[in-house]
């Protein structure tokens, strides 16, 4: 047992970051609580961006070097697993296809040009909130690391899977889905505990634009594919942190 949770954590670190990691087998025991540790990879974000918020505030960097190290830093710890299901996605919802043909459209390994011009909007938009959010909201921001997560992974128990062959129906199969939802459950309420002790006012606007996200991520997974796949989950879990971003460097202003 013991072992096999060991062998979870390493497959979602090595799975989901670039954090160097033992290697371990992909079967499906070991893929069992797989999604269990898959909200510390927001920690390690959220460490390293508040660590890096610090050091632009020791070096008097400009608004724009922070911004720039604030966008790059989520995609080099994670290598950009989340943003290719993202700009995936976004080639499927632009074909304006039947469900069917979407779904193949996500497996296709080519990225179309509604990819390409949505992956650079998507960056200018980072890069433009970044550089007017107040360093006071950053903290709770860094929670949202671990909030968007904790979504992506419920979505994998509460959602149907729109591919059970793709590889985010073979960890539904694979995990053990009422560990998975305690294990879930657990971090958002310590994510909650933490948020609400950096800031109040900021933590309510973070789980209220959580829930909003949450609940686009499911219109659109049942509308437009009939169910969420992996690439789907790494749509939401970057359209989830770029309204968190816009949110809280909205809301940094007044509270």
């Amino acid at each position: 047992m013991s072992k096999r949770v060991w062998n979870s954590f390493l497959i979602a670190f090595s799975m989901f970051s670039k954090v160097p990691m033992p290697q371990a087998d992909w079967d499906k025991e070991n893929m069992k609580y797989m999604m269990c540790f898959f909200p510390g990879i927001g920690v390690v974000i959220g460490l390293l961006a508040y660590g890096y918020g610090s050091l632009c505030v020791w070096a008097d960097f400009g608004s724009l070097m922070r911004a720039v190290g604030f966008v790059v830093l989520p995609v080099a710890v994670t290598g950009g697993i989340h943003l290719d299901g993202f700009l995936d996605t976004i080639d499927a919802l632009s074909s304006c296809q039947p469900k069917e043909r979407k779904l193949a459209i996500l497996k296709d390994s080519h990225a179309g040009a509604f990819a390409i011009i949505m992956g650079c909007i998507y960056f200018l938009l980072m890069l433009g909130a970044f550089s007017e959010l107040s360093l006071h909201a950053l903290p709770v921001l860094c929670v949202g690391y671990v909030v968007s997560r904790c979504c992506s992974g419920l979505a994998l128990v509460f959602f149907p899977c729109a591919n059970q062959k793709g590889s985010l129906g073979m960890f539904a199969d694979a995990a053990q889905k009422r560990v998975v939802l305690i294990a879930l459950l657990l971090w958002l309420v310590l994510s909650a505990v933490v948020a609400f002790w950096l800031n109040t006012g900021l933590s309510v606007l973070l789980f209220l634009t959580a829930v909003v996200a949450y609940g686009y991520y499911y219109y659109v997974a049942i509308k437009e594919f009939g169910g969420t796949t992996g690439d789907i989950a790494g749509f939401f879990v970057q359209v989830c942190e770029l309204m968190f971003v816009y949110a809280l460097m909205l809301g940094g202003k007044w509270l």
